[in-house]
């Protein structure tokens, strides 16, 4: 055999061994980070527009998770110029996962049908490509190192790699970035790490102008990417929302976007409705006034979610009320609706009353800390589309809930739709009896959503109040009795209760609406 035919696992050891070593060793970190990267930004971008982010996360993972062991079993079939091999994986890895982001956000938008044939489909070819990275690593190193000190340095700068990038994800990146622009980021890094090996073997590799082009084009996609990645975001949203976008920003907990068409502003987390302009006071009246009328007179008021400020308005409408405390977890969305000048003229500058206390919190976590009762609870979250969401809506958090009730006090519950998913709607009020608190589900006509659902919760029975404020658009006396009648096709079902050990809501309202 002559030398030019010699395989790298077997070729001369270099005279100079630590610069390739700490070069490679530095890149494993930069492949660590940017493997999981892509992971965690296909989980989350299947969260945000599927729903249901267990479920979608242990799927994501589970796929690459056999990817990159499909990935590493091939690797041996990789014999001969390994680092020609190593720097086009490094390539191709920049190429399919910087652009997965945005791959999959246009594809939402534009063939909504593919999507999941997509995700799944770049899952699985990333996985594959980073499973292939660390053994071609390995072997390249093995020609300057021992194997136990091989193993642990390879296997310690894998998983630094993977602490930062975990850390800096929810932290840094999506919040300044967005998801688009990180994955690009990173696919950048991958293509540095191709520069870098394309430097470190320049005289292992056959044609290296043909290496160095291909360098520069993947970097040159990428970079534009990244210069466009506004656009794209733009791009797909527009379609998807059919509505001119006024307002879109990525929080380390939602998407959040805002768009004006003819029928006024309409509000989206994570691609669900959460108001719109023409008919929102329905839903708030809806909401707020039955349990604030029929108290008389309360004082203290909170109101779970609601960040919009939508519900604070209408609860501010009674003298009578001292405080209002706002738990939202988001502060970017109380933040918006009190600074957005449009936004915040929807709610009659609500979040800027003297009245008002805003906590930005997890409200689970709130009620187990805080020590105030309340005459009036509002709970306004988003329907229970994942189990982050449907823990607030289980038997342990009314258990919390009534902790924090005073005796003759009400909560209210905003509760999906009792028409299209009816069977939800009756665990939340068979959750809520399972507590001991009476409860009193009554439903109204909300254009934008059609038919929706909310249960009052007390220890004493709920009572038509005998006044209602002024000015109200929707509600009045004599038609308020017809929101507790319940027609044929909406009337009580046998249900579960929702535990936060079985969850079983978010499964059935994903049955019910999915059909």
């Amino acid at each position: 055999m002559t030398v030019t035919e010699a395989s790298p696992d077997t070729a001369p050891r270099h005279t100079g061994p630590r610069p390739i070593q700490v070069a490679l060793l530095a890149s494993v970190f930069v492949i660590a980070a940017c493997g999981l990267l892509y992971e965690l930004a296909a989980g989350a971008l299947a969260s945000y527009l599927l729903g249901d982010s267990v479920l979608q996360f242990s799927t994501v993972i589970g796929t690459y998770l056999f990817a990159m062991g499909v990935g590493s079993w091939l690797s041996r079939y990789l014999e001969r110029q390994l680092p020609a091999h190593f720097l086009r994986i490094e390539l191709l890895v920049a190429l399919a996962g910087g652009l997965l982001p945005g791959l999959l956000f246009l594809a939402h938008a534009w063939v909504p049908g593919a999507f999941r044939l997509l995700l799944y489909g770049l899952v699985f070819a990333v996985g594959v490509l980073v499973g292939l990275e660390i053994p071609l690593v390995m072997r390249i190193l093995k020609r300057n190192v021992q194997l136990k000190d091989l193993v642990s340095q390879v296997l310690t700068f894998d998983y630094l790699g993977a602490l930062a990038v975990s850390l800096a994800f929810p932290l840094l990146l999506v919040p300044h970035l967005g998801l688009v622009r990180t994955g690009l980021l990173f696919g950048l890094l991958n293509a540095a790490v191709a520069f870098w090996a394309l430097w470190l073997f320049r005289h292992e590799l056959p044609r290296p102008g043909a290496h160095a082009l291909a360098c520069v084009g993947t970097a040159a996609v990428l970079a534009a990417g990244f210069a466009g990645a506004e656009r794209v975001t733009t791009l797909a949203e527009d379609r998807f929302y059919q509505d001119r976008i006024v307002f879109a920003a990525t929080s380390p907990y939602q998407r959040i976007v805002v768009t004006r068409g003819r029928g006024g502003h309409r509000l989206f987390l994570n691609g669900n409705l959460q108001f719109a302009e023409r008919d929102e006071y329905r839903y708030h009246e809806a909401l707020v006034h039955p349990a604030m009328a029929a108290h008389g007179a309360p004082k203290r008021v909170a109101v779970l979610g609601g960040g919009d400020g939508m519900a604070v308005r209408e609860i501010l409408k009674y003298p009578s009320v001292e405080q209002v405390t706002l738990v939202e977890l988001d502060p970017n969305m109380t933040r918006l609706f009190a600074e957005h000048p449009t936004l915040a003229a929807l709610n009659g500058h609500a979040l800027a009353s003297p009245r008002l206390k805003i906590v930005n919190a997890d409200a689970f976590g709130w009620l187990q800390q805080v020590q105030d009762s309340f005459d009036v609870i509002v709970v306004d979250f988003p329907d229970p589309t994942n189990f982050a969401i449907g823990k607030l809506y289980t038997q342990s958090f009314y258990a919390l809930l009534d902790q924090r009730l005073s005796a003759s006090g009400y909560a209210v519950v905003q509760t999906t739709s009792p028409l299209v998913a009816r069977r939800s709607f009756w665990t939340v009020v068979q959750t809520i009896e399972s507590t001991g608190l009476s409860a009193t589900p009554y439903h109204a006509h909300v254009p934008s959503f059609g038919e929706w659902g909310f249960v009052i919760a007390s220890r004493r029975p709920w009572h038509l109040p005998a006044a209602l404020p002024a000015g109200l658009r929707f509600l009045d006396l004599p038609t308020l009795p017809l929101l507790f009648d319940f027609p044929r096709d909406m009337a009580r079902v046998q249900a579960e209760v929702n535990r936060l050990s079985n969850q079983v809501l978010v499964r059935t309202y994903e049955e019910e609406w999915g059909r």
